[in-house]
């Protein structure tokens, strides 16, 4: 195999490939990066046996061929070479020489025989959806995904995609963030994208002008961003029915700052930390939010205005649950629903529920 190949355009895809590779394989060849040069192109896949990521970067092949490489090791070599062109070769002993300006390489590569074949399938449901948009409803969930193993179908998303309307759905058991956007596809189906796929698509989402294309089967699914294809196993479980989990009651209803109220929050979370854990407590009157909170380190409180329909109510928080909600709405201003002081809450847009997320209350035992 021979080929010349621009060091820009090989160092971003094998840096972005590099992310689904197996650190500790019992496999050596999953420990590396397949490089396939055919046709004045080269194929980069990386593959852990549960995420792929495959990119294709324009070349001048010489001598077609394939040949597996260490990750690690090409990935910092390409970085640092000092020249714009770059020359690579292998022979029958499966030594690859790398060449830019006077630097010269020699590595051990490995057969691609060895490396296993990333799952290919036949897609029962296509959807295509603004790359924008997707990576908004992706951030806006993620937070909620749980990294609990015990329970690994909540270790992802639910998309749940019928009506011309997509919804993803997260949820941990503490909290859950649901966002919804209308889409021009006439799909039906539900499946379940594991937490670290869909980081790795945020990461590859350039131009948010693009589409990217879903490719649903039984058991995989493949999203193709730009010029790479993500191709991860799905979740098999029942996912909880989100549907029947928001309350449909309201004794209590605000309009709120969301930065006064993320501020307020943030200020009594000076107290807390992981050995010292304590509720965030609000107290929700008819023209105010107290939130208060007491711990070993000391006592806070503090007052936000807002304008509140229906009863008061007291109820608890672990703040970070209650800030990481917040901080997903990218609202100036939020509706928060309470249903007493042992209900979830409910953060929603003052109109429509483009994202609902909930977050389940401690209970309180004491006041401050």
């Amino acid at each position: 195999m021979k080929f010349n190949v621009m060091k820009s355009d090989i160092v971003q895809a094998v840096q972005n490939v590099s992310r689904a590779v197996s650190s500790k394989a019992t496999l050596p060849a999953l420990e590396g990066i397949l490089i396939k040069a055919y046709d004045n192109t080269l194929t980069l896949s990386g593959y852990d046996l549960e995420l792929g990521i495959t990119t294709t970067v324009e070349a001048s092949v010489e001598v077609p061929g394939e040949i597996v490489v260490g990750a690690k090791l090409f990935a910092d070599i390409v970085r640092k070479l000092p020249e714009e062109i770059v020359s690579f070769e292998t022979d029958e002993r499966m030594i690859i020489y790398i060449k830019s300006g006077n630097v010269d390489y020699q590595i051990v590569g490995i057969s691609s025989v060895e490396y296993p074949d990333i799952p290919t399938f036949e897609a029962s449901d296509e959807i295509k959806i603004n790359a924008g948009v997707l990576k908004n409803m992706i951030k806006q969930t993620i937070y909620a995904v749980s990294d609990n193993l015990a329970k690994p179908v909540y270790t992802g998303s639910l998309f749940d995609i019928s009506e011309g309307e997509m919804k993803i759905i997260s949820v941990d058991g503490y909290r859950m963030a649901i966002r919804s956007e209308k889409i021009n596809s006439e799909a039906n189906t539900k499946f379940i994208v594991p937490g670290k796929m869909q980081s790795e698509i945020l990461k590859l989402i350039g131009d948010e002008e693009q589409e990217v294309l879903i490719s649903v089967g039984q058991r995989h699914v493949i999203f193709k961003v730009e010029n790479y294809c993500v191709n991860s196993r799905l979740i098999e479980g029942s996912f909880l029915d989100y549907r029947t989990t928001v309350p449909k009651t309201e004794t209590t209803k605000l309009r709120v700052n969301t930065r006064e109220m993320i501020n307020a929050v943030d200020r009594m979370s000076l107290l807390t930390s992981e050995r010292v854990q304590s509720p965030v407590r609000v107290k929700v009157l008819k023209d105010s939010i107290k939130l208060s909170c007491k711990t070993a380190m000391g006592r806070a409180s503090d007052y936000i205005p807002v304008s509140t329909i229906g009863d008061e109510v007291k109820i608890g928080f672990n703040n970070k649950y209650l800030l990481d909600a917040l901080k997903n709405t990218e609202c100036d201003e939020v509706t928060i629903i309470l249903n007493g002081s042992l209900a979830p809450m409910i953060i929603k847009p003052l109109e429509g529920d483009e994202f609902i997320f909930l977050v389940v209350p401690m209970r309180l035992n004491d006041e401050v």
